[in-house]
């Protein structure tokens, strides 16, 4: 059985005042050619279809677009849990009306008896999907409680969950099936990134906190396909083939220069799957570049990207914005680079909030505020009945 392993989606995902609507759709139907092009048995997207639990109408019609595709018409099945942005409500809502064009959405968790494993035939052979949606702290799961399999830090939690969705897996697949888990969780000592720029994966959901460790990872299955963390990698420290298939997209600066990919995993039964990375093209690049303006604005790999500029200056640029867009058409973010005078930090306590933000200005960006922007923040204040001085 070929299985095309997805996830990260974030459909309807911005990247400041840009709409990627239309880079979303094609990256999409680059990985519907995939499927295609490499006789796909089934899909399973590991989590994040959406950027936010209620997406704008064009987010949800390009993504159910995307996997009624995906289906070919019906005679391939695909299998989508919830990530850590989706909601499962939406999940539950819409998942008995696309189940009959091969769709199956699982956006809770629940026992295996009760909807947590997805069985599927396919042209491969039958699957048995484990589905494990995102698990947020403190979410009580009643049928691990009920067998006495729970534990109080998220990491035996995670495991426990797991473990149970392993047995029951291969007790459904029980011998000519493929059992395979598809979860939304971190792993300790994924890579994250470190270019020191935001990413895509949303900071409340990556701590500590919310990591698991590599012993949720069951040893006995033929593939873990995992979701949640952008950058393409293998699960660290797992025993079976296990990967973070990636984000479809560079969704933020934190990820410029990733390749991202879809993961080909070849299957049967009773053995360690075999995986393959089939890196996407799709997207505008994003760079960030720092330098003098003449260089940048001689940088032929700019016209085309996502920028996010640093520019180094002698001091304060008032009218650096507004040139950094005319030159470059899909300017994200600029900032000038310049020494700053030193500025001796006093207490806050009883100062306006006029004198505060002067402060701020000059600490930050080398001059005090105009006096337009200046007057603008005491009317605002005294509108909200702050006094302003």
């Amino acid at each position: 059985m070929r299985i095309l392993h997805t996830s990260d989606w974030h459909v309807g995902k911005r990247l400041g005042r840009y709409d990627r609507i239309d880079e979303t759709a094609a990256v999409i139907d680059e990985v519907v050619g995939i499927a295609e092009a490499e006789a796909v048995d089934l899909v399973v997207h590991s989590g994040d279809l959406f950027d936010r639990p209620q997406p704008p109408i064009d987010a949800l019609r390009l993504a159910f677009a995307g996997l009624s595709k995906l289906t070919a018409g019906g005679t391939r099945q695909v299998v989508v849990v919830a990530g850590n942005h989706d909601s499962p409500d939406l999940f539950e809502t819409l998942a008995p009306y696309l189940a009959p064009a091969g769709i199956h959405l699982v956006g809770e968790i629940k026992p295996p008896t009760e909807g947590g494993l997805v069985e599927v035939d396919t042209v491969g052979g039958r699957a048995v999907v484990a589905c494990f949606p995102f698990l947020r702290q403190g979410r009580a799961v009643d049928f691990m409680a009920e067998t006495g399999r729970w534990y109080g830090a998220y990491a035996d939690r995670v495991r426990s969950i797991t473990e149970a969705y392993s047995e029951a897996a291969l007790q459904r697949a029980s011998g000519d099936g493929i059992a395979i888990l598809a979860a939304h969780f971190m792993v300790t000592g994924a890579r994250v990134g470190g270019h020191g720029a935001p990413r895509g994966e949303r900071e409340l959901h990556m701590g500590e906190a919310y990591a698991a460790t590599t012993a949720a990872i069951p040893p006995s299955l033929g593939y873990v396909a995992m979701g949640h963390i952008h950058a393409p990698q293998p699960v660290p420290g797992a025993n079976v083939p296990a990967e973070y298939a990636g984000s479809l997209l560079a969704l933020d600066f934190g990820e410029a220069g990733e390749t991202k990919r879809v993961v080909l995993v070849d299957a049967e039964p009773g053995r360690p799957a075999s995986v393959t990375s089939v890196p996407l093209r799709s997207g505008r690049h994003l760079v960030q570049a720092t330098g003098g303006w003449d260089e940048l604005a001689a940088r032929t790999d700019l016209a085309d990207s996502y920028v996010d500029l640093v520019v180094n200056t002698d001091g304060p640029d008032p009218g650096l914005a507004d040139r950094a867009r005319l030159a470059f058409p899909y300017l994200v973010k600029v900032r000038a680079e310049f020494e700053r005078p030193d500025v001796e930090r006093s207490s806050r306590h009883g100062r306006p909030l006029t004198e505060l933000y002067a402060e701020f200005c000059v600490e930050h960006h080398g001059a005090e505020p105009s006096e337009e922007i200046a007057t603008a923040l005491g009317d605002l204040l005294e509108e909200v009945g702050v006094a302003p001085s």
